[in-house]
């Protein structure tokens, strides 16, 4: 079988779709279809369109709820809780944000916890949704354990990954890093298993605490520059877990073992409005002149977020590869659901 190749908006409608199919209302199918495509259209294959037949699995075995109700109470001038109701991660962590950028305008800032979330996708989404509304945008969330403490040989923490997203003056490509604290993500292991082919070395460990290169063996991550991204990493798990009320690192349900037990994620959103600072004024400015300046150096100097933007620029071209695997998942799940094949 043979990789397709589908445009943004065929690609979108199809998601879209299969949600509605699954009992999502159109606005929320629509929103997620979109966050999932736009991931794909980044490059960011691991936590886009590929992640589809995972939460339709989910929300077949009812650990997804359809419907969630999600509710938001204040708890001061610039914090907020967010419950998600144990529904798509990418409906909670939205609405957060939503709640945390609503704060800033009134207060400079706002800072959102999340509870009872699931798996939210690409956390730059957020830190970018913040960015796209003219704020400073910080986004944070954690996982299942699958990432080895540096010296360790079990997996304790999982990727729990951070973004920080800067507005320039193109409310869509916002200065972002969004970058996991493992040295490489879970889904890539993930994909790597469905296409059946090899990970590079260093990247794994197997049951014995070494190093290997056969995905189907890794049963745990490294962290990212050894000591630093496990620091990071337990800092997040703590911000995202226990300040929510939430389970940390080994004590969170797994998210592909445990399918028919709810999640329960925690993430933590920030939203700061520029303009209560001195430089607020010329921030966006300066900041692309500072990209302009590093990239100056040499052809090759990118700055953060921009190899993303390239990849849009060429998907929404091109079209979205989408693999053999995951096409022959897709026209499975469409079939079950009596949804129209692209």
């Amino acid at each position: 079988m043979t990789d397709k190749t589908l445009t943004s908006p065929i690609l979108q409608a199809w998601v879209s779709t299969l949600f509605q199919a699954q009992g999502l209302l159109p606005k929320n199918a629509d929103q997620t279809a979109s966050q999932l495509v736009q991931t794909s259209l980044w490059g960011i294959d691991s936590h886009g369109v590929a992640r589809v037949p995972h939460y339709l699995n989910r929300l077949s075995r009812g650990s997804i709820l359809a419907t969630p109700i999600l509710s938001f109470e204040a708890t001061g001038a610039a914090t907020g809780n967010v419950d998600g109701g144990h529904g798509l991660g990418f409906m909670a962590c939205s609405f957060a944000m939503d709640q945390a950028i609503a704060l800033a305008r009134s207060s400079g800032a706002g800072v959102v916890g999340i509870r009872n979330s699931s798996h939210c996708g690409a956390i730059g989404l957020y830190s970018r949704q913040a960015a796209a509304a003219g704020m400073i945008g910080i986004a944070f969330t954690h996982s299942d354990s699958f990432v080895v403490p540096h010296g360790g040989t079990k997996a304790f923490f999982g990727t729990n990954p951070i973004s920080i997203a800067v507005p320039t003056q193109d409310p869509h490509r916002p200065l972002c890093v969004d970058m996991a604290t493992s040295i490489t993500t879970l889904n890539r292991v993930m994909n790597a298993r469905r296409e059946n082919r090899l990970i590079p070395e260093g990247l794994g460990v197997n049951a014995l605490g070494k190093d290997t290169t056969d995905p189907h063996q890794v049963v745990a991550l490294k962290p990212m520059s050894g000591p630093k991204g496990y620091a990071l990493a337990f800092l997040i798990d703590m911000l995202c877990g226990p300040l929510n009320g939430m389970p940390f690192g080994p004590h969170l349900n797994n998210m592909y073992t445990e399918l028919d037990n709810h999640r329960e994620l925690g993430s933590l959103v920030i939203a700061i409005d520029p303009s209560r600072f001195f430089g607020g004024a010329n921030l966006a400015a300066v900041v692309v002149l500072a990209i302009a300046e590093a990239k100056s150096q040499a052809e090759g100097v990118q700055s953060p977020g921009e190899p993303e933007y390239l990849s849009e620029v060429q998907r929404l071209k091109h079209g979205i590869p989408i693999e053999a695997g995951l096409w022959k998942e897709l026209t499975e799940w469409s079939t079950k659901l009596s949804v129209a094949i692209p």
